[in-house]
């Protein structure tokens, strides 16, 4: 509590030093920025190039830097085999068939879990890799002049403040194509920076010299099992310092600098996981090869920018500016909640692309719950994979987002996965089950069994969930080679089901049993226990729908197993088929059970919608409308990733003002400085943007993102929809770089509401299809009249462009 306390000070001095107007140095699309350092960890501002991390408080006095790197993780490989699941499966299966889902609840509570054998190991959660903390003295405690800003052009994280006439500058960067974390800070008169800064953790740490202005951290996290050691890590970290006076000084656990007119502080990390034995050199290797010399520091900066520029300016959007636009960040969310500020939503958006640009990178590990960032060894829920929503959500503007590339990691995953979840297959289902299973989480140790708890872990979906994103990033990329590469994976997921479907008794129809609608639960007649193990809950028969779909046109593509794809199709027809129940709404269960908690934050029923495209608007209008009065009794509350979703639902409804509604709900203030203490912490938004579910996890800021993507840009009908959720704030504004399925990409442009101009760049599929607004009464494209028809069509070869303009 005193820390907390001496920061709340802190953060009165600052506010009341600083001036909350604008300023004009920073974009209000492409910034966040403070007049106060973070207090909580929730405020800091978060840089990274795909493996490591830093999130800087901006303390001038006290500066702490959260670090992290993408697998540092506890747990290990385990077997989790229970010998009575796939005996007591016939059972359950009997009582469902009966109505019994009481009875079959509680046997599963005993018989269909995961028990730990003699083997050892445990699940394991994402962790912090360190603290950095640097003491400054300055011979003042007055300070003037304070900012701190994100500048996501750059993926860098500033401070500057002015003490006894001195103006510093410190930044945090991670340059991108680099295996280094830098801080660095500058002063205008010469000899100004006196520090000590210092390692730690809380546990499982050791700090030692490693040679001449250089500290070594090294630990081993804890395996769960006896005997056997967990992930080894290492953290290495050397300063440098200029100046004709500076002096530098180490220990075995600090490193110093005297006098000095610049100084940097250069950290590698490297672990088990991802360098096995050489994990420490790597670690060394990074620093001493970055510490060759200041300038080439300086560098590697350069070089870190151009290679994120490269991902961050692909696409963008732009909005009109509020007044609130000219307000700090952590104020500007704030003023949101009342005031018009349409470029809010462009900042979002941008930042969106910029946290997956920075958590993520080729052959590296995909964005877990805390995307890269987190500040504690116990992260919630263990900051793993969930993957019934949670880890798609963190994948959603990925390929609309034109990052195509950063799918490859959660694409790994999956393949990894396949052999332990092929295992999973036949320990709980049986030994006649085919095929890979994965329930509703996962993690670095290819974990696919069901949950703890069968209320929320029967879900067995959760592969096939995933085998979506397998098939949307070649919907995107048209690439064969890949698609022969992911069939099998694919096919595998199919095979499961078709191996363990049963047909329930009352219609005959091929369904999940056991399973589960995640996470929501549901009573039957008069007992009011609540239940969540069911047969074929909606949003199974969706994704099996889909799954099955896409696998026969994969097969078709390839021209390979036509029997099966037959096959596939044939039970298609056989699942049940999305209803609508007595009061309008899309059914969740096989039948209309009294829902437990009719707001619940899970609406997993309307998968079909979004993420899915087996409900549109355009298409299946009485389902559309079915779904409408499923989220109308939903209610716009929830955690803070649950509002995002929903901004995504009423956006594929063509409800770009509801959607609006949703977005602002979502960016309400997670909690609000009130003169003397925080007040809130409920679901929304943090200061810094991260959203709040509560507590924080990232997967909001990309439902989000997502949610605002499409708004203005939807191709999952099989043609170009622009502007189908166009709300009226966003009156004016543009877009560039959003790609569409078949890979083309498109750059529009609108005003008053409605589209004046768009650029169509062709991708990988030359043929285009583009709706044309209901207002446009005249159409060119490059120069040429075009009949101004429901649709145009093009036909672009790869990069050829088509400038189109709307009258």
């Amino acid at each position: 509590m005193k820390n907390y306390l001496s920061g709340i000070i802190v953060l009165l001095f600052y506010t009341t030093a600083g001036s909350m107007t604008a300023d004009n140095r920073f974009s209000p699309d492409k910034t966040l920025w403070y007049k106060a350092p973070a207090v909580q960890w929730e405020e800091t501002l978060p840089v990274g190039n795909g493996r490591l991390g830093m999130t800087p408080y901006g303390n001038p006095f006290k500066e702490h830097v959260v670090l992290n790197e993408i697998s540092m993780w506890s747990g290990s490989k385990a077997c989790y085999d229970n010998p009575d699941a796939a005996k007591s499966l016939p059972e359950i299966q009997r009582l469902l068939a009966e109505g019994r889902n009481r009875e079959a609840q509680e046997l599963m509570y005993t018989t269909f879990v995961p028990t730990m054998t003699t083997d050892g190991g445990t699940y394991g959660s994402y962790q912090m890799l360190a603290d950095l903390n640097i003491d400054l003295s300055y011979g003042s405690d007055k300070v003037s002049d304070y900012t701190r800003w994100l500048d996501l052009t750059e993926a860098a994280a500033y401070t500057s403040y002015s003490i006894s006439g001195t103006e510093y500058v410190q930044e945090c960067y991670v340059p991108r194509g680099e295996d280094v974390m830098i801080y660095h800070i500058k002063a205008s008169r010469p000899g100004s920076i006196n520090l000590t800064a210092s390692l730690s953790r809380p546990e499982r740490a050791v700090v030692s010299s490693a040679g001449d202005n250089r500290l070594l951290m090294t630990g081993t996290l804890d395996s769960g099992a006896k005997g056997i050691d967990g992930m080894k890590y290492a953290l290495a970290a050397a300063i440098t310092a200029s100046g004709k006076g500076a002096s530098t000084h180490s220990t075995d656990s600090t490193l110093a600098v005297a006098n000095a007119d610049e100084v940097y502080i250069v950290m590698g990390a490297a672990t088990t996981y991802l360098y096995g034995a050489l994990y420490n050199t790597a670690a060394l290797n990074a620093v001493n090869k970055a510490t060759a010399g200041t300038k080439a520091l300086a560098a590697l900066k350069e070089e870190g920018i151009k290679r994120h520029r490269m991902l961050f300016d692909r696409a963008g959007i732009e909005l009109e500016e509020g007044h609130a636009a000219a307000l700090p960040t952590d104020r500007r969310i704030e003023a949101f909640q009342t005031q018009s500020e349409p470029s809010l939503a462009a900042l979002y958006y941008n930042y969106g692309r910029y946290l997956l640009i920075c958590s993520t990178m080729p052959g590296g590990m995909p964005p877990n719950l805390q995307g890269l960032w987190a500040n504690g060894v116990s992260t919630p829920w263990n900051g793993d994979y969930h993957t019934n929503i949670n880890v798609q959500m963190n994948h959603w503007p990925v390929e609309p987002g034109n990052l195509s590339e950063l799918h490859g990691p959660l694409i790994d995953l999956v393949k990894r996965a396949v052999p332990n979840g092929a295992h999973t297959a036949k320990v709980f289902y049986g030994p006649e089950a085919r095929g890979w299973v994965m329930h509703m989480m996962t993690n670095p140790w290819e974990y696919t069994d069901p949950g703890q708890h069968p209320s929320w872990g029967a879900t067995n979906t959760g592969g096939a969930w995933l085998c979506a994103h397998l098939w949307e990033h070649y919907l995107y990329t048209a690439d064969r080679q890949y698609l022969s590469e992911i069939y099998p994976v694919m096919k595998g997921a199919a095979e499961f089901f078709k191996s363990t479907m049963i047909k329930e008794p009352k219609r005959g129809r091929l369904v999940t049993a056991p399973s589960s609608s995640p996470e929501n639960t549901f009573t039957v007649g008069d007992d009011p226990t609540p239940i969540s193990v069911c047969m074929g809950p909606a949003m199974d028969s969706q994704i099996i729908r889909e799954l099955y779909g896409n696998v026969a046109e994969a097969a078709t593509i390839l021209g390979v197993d036509s029997l099966f794809a037959d096959s596939l199709r044939r039970d298609m027809a056989l699942l049940p088929p999305d209803s609508i129940g007595h009061d309008g709404r899309l059914m969740e269960w096989l039948e209309e059970y009294d829902e437990t908690d009719p707001h619940h934050r899970h609406v997993s029923h309307l998968y079909a919608l979004h993420p899915g495209n087996g409900i549109s608007a355009s298409l299946t209008p009485e389902l559309a409308e079915a779904c409408r009065k499923t989220l109308e009794r939903r209610g716009d509350g929830g955690t803070g990733w649950s509002r995002a979703w929903k901004v995504c639902f009423w956006a594929r409804l063509g409800d770009g003002d509801r959607a609006y509604k949703l977005f602002k709900a979502l960016l309400t203030p997670a909690y609000i400085y009130n003169s003397t203490d925080y007040q809130g912490h409920g679901a929304g938004t943090f200061p810094n943007l991260f959203c709040s579910h509560p507590p924080f996890q990232m997967d909001g800021n990309w439902g989000g993102t997502a949610g605002i993507s499409e708004m203005l840009l939807q191709s999952q009908d099989g043609f170009i929809n622009m502007l189908p959720a166009l709300p009226d704030e966003w009156q004016s504004g543009s877009l560039h770089g959003f790609k569409v399925r078949g890979g083309a990409t498109a750059d529009i442009q609108w005003k008053n509401g409605k589209v004046t101009s768009a650029t169509i760049t062709g991708g990988p599929v030359s043929s285009q299809k583009i709706k044309v607004p209901a207002y446009v009464r005249h159409i060119s494209v490059n120069g040429k009249d075009v009949k101004a028809d429901e649709f145009i069509h093009l036909d672009l070869s790869l990069g050829e462009k088509a400038e189109i303009l709307f009258d």
